[in-house]
């Protein structure tokens, strides 16, 4: 009985391998699909904020009763 158990103790440590190797695989392949994406088309993450984004934070100041000093 001793026996059995260990073989199944040993096929069981081979299946969770087998699932950890696959799981392993398929991240690498998920990253390498999604890198492909991002180098056609260019883009990066995450995008960088145009310059004009700075003037809407003085709108959003003036919007919530906000003054600049000296005004």
């Amino acid at each position: 009985m001793n026996s059995d158990t260990s073989a199944r103790n040993a096929l069981r440590d081979m299946e969770l391998e087998v699932e950890a190797e696959g799981r392993e695989w398929m991240r690498r392949r998920l990253e390498q699909k999604l890198q492909a994406q991002v180098e056609e088309q260019g883009a990066i993450f995450p995008p960088e904020r145009k310059k004009s984004a700075s003037s809407a934070a003085r709108n959003d100041a003036a919007a919530h009763g906000l003054r600049r000093r000296g005004a």
